[in-house]
């Protein structure tokens, strides 16, 4: 006995001395991960060594060539391989006590991820969703130095017209929201914020065009979500990227990442300064035989500075392995001028120069956001049993001085009257969410929540008028008006997934009550219709049911089908029944008997995926009620000058049909060749009467996209993208094709740390919008151009940073329904 007890006191003794390290210095552990059946690199992979107490000691992920070299503590692990839509594998009891290569690990798609496909390319990725397409914004050289808006442009289905507007599918009735929640970010029911933030700024952007009961119910044209960069590396990183163009347009944006096991803290911080000049050009025809000068054009010149800054600081604190909370708050301040020229030359029924008039408009625009959001995240389970919860106040003050200026140069010298417009808007809103998701065996979902908007607007609107030219203002009050606008959303939602062999369902119900109330101060309220109750209080409730489908194919083929139901809320300016002016002779007036617009859309897609190509195609189908249509009208007023005053008002239009199509495709033949491009055609058809005149119309329409990309001798990146938006019209104005490229180039050095670029944003300049109206009084021929040709230079830095952006499972604003199996996503 005894001699057996000393055999077994060496046997343990021999153990313990095999698993203690000989010190603690730290070992470097190598290897590769290549895809199964291609034997392509699979970069940004994430590789995790896990302890005995199944803590993540250390992890990384991979980089272009799929390797990967960390170091860790010596002793006995297991090392995990993981990649999106890929099946994870393992290397258990890895013992490992000095520098090593591990054997190249081969991941295979993971063909129970149904409802999920992933398209690798070197510009983008797409990750198509039962209810989303989701596009990872990497290694796009023309968006370098650019802002949110153009990276948008680049996104297939979206369009960003010359004047900024944010359109899906050719529908402006678009939602944008940030990390799955509507933001002072993206700007308060104008996309302006978006031309002052970097592209750098982006990690994804999702595409929502069916989106399930999770998501708000407002937009007819579906969602647009873009997704904030928050690093996920252990450690601290972040890169500094800095742009000079001309005409004169400067950045500076900087990230930066500290990341250990019980926080994250991350900041993105720019500054932008830019004068950014345009133009327009107007020719206007009037039929009135008793005007003395039928035609006229105008010439419009804009001198634009636009100077701001942005932050974006969030801390997210582990509480425990499985739940976190995370605290952000975002700044905004821009200090913008416009100074916009206006040549008007009158011609006289012979056609002969009768006046020419100058109006200049000067205009000083200050703006300030903040907004401070809490999240609370709680894993229950690695099988996706999670609660989570938002709270999010906002706040945006917006205060714009416009001075009008105006004299006729011939045929004398004359000084007319001038106009000092000032108008302040006032806007906080506040957000409560919780959202509840429920695994039910093994491949069935429910999922459940609440979400509570509340939003208020104050826009305070003054204009002074000159008492002839005697430098005395005087305000009018039959335009000058205080409006008060509040609109409160409540909803709750439920939705249930399950799949079954290759089918895979989401089915949801989301009920929305409204509140919209609006309230007008104002001295003198005879100039606004008689009919209209400029006070009013409205309170409606909707139900928006939702159906999402895929049936698998095969591993890289599927077939998707959806149906929702939206609502489009009319905004505040559209509802102040007010008027405002943009120039003597052109008003707004809101119109509060205005009803919402509600849309059932159908979408049907096909994807199927080869080795080197990759086809995303759909078909569209949306049938709206009550839609908004803006329509021009003659008031029969006559300004000071004789020209006749033409009103815009926004009316429901009785129905709007779209039908469309859509495809794209990604092919990649060679290492140093890569090409995308998308396609889209859609028609709508809109019915409608308004004063008796027929304002039904047929528009058909297109707009395509290409990009290539080419990787020179000494690793030099070539990339073009072109784009094509084919012509359109409206009941009144008919629009021409338009044409843009753009052209980059970008280089690596300082040992890949850093990267040198140079691009010229619409190569030919020919981004110009030119459209043809005509009504019974008048004829009008336009061309309107944002922003001229622009060379950018720029040179960023990254440290302790992987060049491209990691394309692991990330935080979302808004998850979808998923069959990932129950993978745990690496902390």
């Amino acid at each position: 006995m005894k001699k057996y007890f000393q055999l077994l006191l060496l046997l343990v003794a021999t153990i313990s001395l095999a698993q203690r390290p000989q010190n603690d210095s730290p070992v470097t552990i190598t290897g590769k991960i290549m895809e199964e059946g291609t034997n392509l690199p699979l970069e940004y992979a994430t590789v995790a060594f896990i302890d005995k107490d199944s803590k993540i000691v250390n992890g990384g992920i991979t980089d272009d060539k799929g390797e990967y070299s960390l170091q860790i503590i010596p002793g006995i692990y297991t090392v995990q391989f993981e990649f999106i839509s890929y099946k994870t594998k393992q290397l258990t009891n890895q013992r490992l006590f000095q520098n090593s290569t591990l054997t190249t690990m081969t991941l295979a798609l993971d063909a129970s991820s149904l409802d999920e496909v992933v398209i690798r390319a070197e510009t983008t990725e797409v990750q198509v969703r039962l209810d989303k397409k989701i596009y990872n914004i990497g290694k796009d050289l023309t968006t370098s130095g650019a802002t949110v808006s153009d990276a948008l442009n680049n996104v297939p289905s979206v369009n960003v017209d010359v004047e900024g507007a944010i359109s899906l599918r050719g529908n402006e009735n678009v939602r944008i929201l940030i990390n799955g929640k509507p933001s002072a970010i993206a700007g308060f029911g104008s996309t302006d914020a978006l031309r002052q933030l970097p592209a750098e700024a982006i990690d994804r952007v999702e595409v929502i065009t069916s989106p399930s009961a999770r998501y708000d119910a407002e937009g007819t044209a579906g969602i647009i979500n873009i997704i904030l960069r928050k690093e996920k590396t252990l450690g601290l990183n972040g890169s500094l990227q800095t742009n000079l163009g001309w005409p004169l347009n400067s950045s500076a944006t900087g990230n930066i990442n500290l990341r250990t096991d019980k926080f994250n803290i991350f900041n993105t911080t720019g500054v932008r300064y830019s004068d950014a000049p345009g133009n327009a050009y107007f020719e206007n025809l009037y039929f009135s035989e008793t005007r003395e000068n039928p035609f006229v054009t105008e010439k419009r010149e804009y001198d634009r500075l636009r100077k701001g800054i942005n932050t974006n600081l969030g801390i997210e604190y582990f509480l425990t392995d499985d739940s976190s909370i995370t605290a952000t708050g975002f700044f905004r301040t821009g200090d913008n001028s416009t100074e916009t020229t206006n040549i008007t030359n009158e011609f006289n029924q012979s056609n002969d120069l009768a006046v020419t008039r100058i109006r200049t408009e000067t205009e000083a625009e200050d703006d300030k956001s903040y907004q401070f959001s809490l999240n609370y995240v709680n894993n229950f389970s690695d099988d996706g049993h999670k609660l989570t919860a938002d709270l999010q106040y906002e706040n945006d003050t917006e205060t714009e001085l416009s001075l009008i200026e105006e004299m006729n140069t011939f045929p004398s010298f004359e000084r007319l009257s001038s106009e000092d417009i000032t108008t302040k808007e006032k806007q906080k809103e506040y957000l409560a969410q919780i959202d509840y998701v429920l695994p039910i065996g093994e491949n069935a979902q429910f999922e459940a929540g609440y979400r509570g908007n509340f939003e208020e607007t104050v826009t305070d609107y003054v204009l002074l008028e000159e008492v002839g030219t005697s430098g005395t203002f005087v305000r009018n009050d039959s335009l000058s008006n205080i409006f008060t606008y509040n609109e409160n959303v409540n909803s709750v939602y439920s939705q249930y997934g399950n799949k079954f062999g290759q089918f895979s369902f989401l089915l949801g119900l989301r009920v929305e009550n409204t509140q919209l109330k609006g309230k007008v101060n104002a001295d003198d309220v005879t100039d606004t219709n008689d009919d209209i109750n400029i006070n009013f209080d409205k309170n409606y409730t909707g139900l928006f049911p939702t159906v999402n489908l895929i049936y698998e194919l095969g591993e890289r083929e599927n077939i998707t089908l959806g149906y929702n139901r939206r609502i489009n809320r009319p905004r505040n300016w559209y509802i102040n029944p007010f008027p405002s002016r943009s120039s003597e002779a052109n008003v707004f007036q809101g119109n509060p008997d205005l009803n919402p617009a509600y849309a059932s859309a159908f979408d049907l897609g096909y994807l199927r995926r080869w080795d080197k190509i990759t086809l995303t195609s759909s078909i569209y189908y949306q049938y709206e009620t009550d839609a908004f249509e803006r329509i021009q009208e003659d008031t029969g007023e006559l300004t000071s000058n004789g020209i006749p005053i033409i009103r815009t008002l926004p009316i429901n239009l009785s129905t709007n049909q779209r039908y469309g199509f859509e495809a794209g495709v990604l092919y990649n033949p060679t290492n140093w060749l890569r090409l995308n491009g998308s396609f889209n055609f859609f028609k709508f058809v809109t019915e409608g009467v308004f004063n008796d005149v027929d304002y039904g119309a047929e528009n058909t329409s297109w707009f395509a996209r290409g990009s290539a990309k080419v990787t020179l001798p000494g690793n030099v990146d070539w990339q073009t993208n072109a784009f094509y938006m084919g012509p359109s019209n409206n009941s009144q104005t008919e629009t021409e094709g338009m044409l843009s490229v753009d052209l980059a180039l970008s280089k690596d050095i300082i040992n890949d740390n850093a990267t040198l670029g140079f691009n010229v944003s619409d190569l030919f300049n020919t981004r110009k919008r030119k459209s043809f109206t005509e009504t019974d009084t008048f004829r009008s021929n336009s061309e309107f151009q944002w922003r001229q040709r622009q060379f950018t230079l720029s040179f960023t830095y990254r440290f302790n940073e992987k060049k491209k952006r990691e394309r692991g499972r990330g935080e979302s604003g808004g998850e979808d329904f998923e069959f990932e199996g129950g993978t745990k996503a690496i902390p």
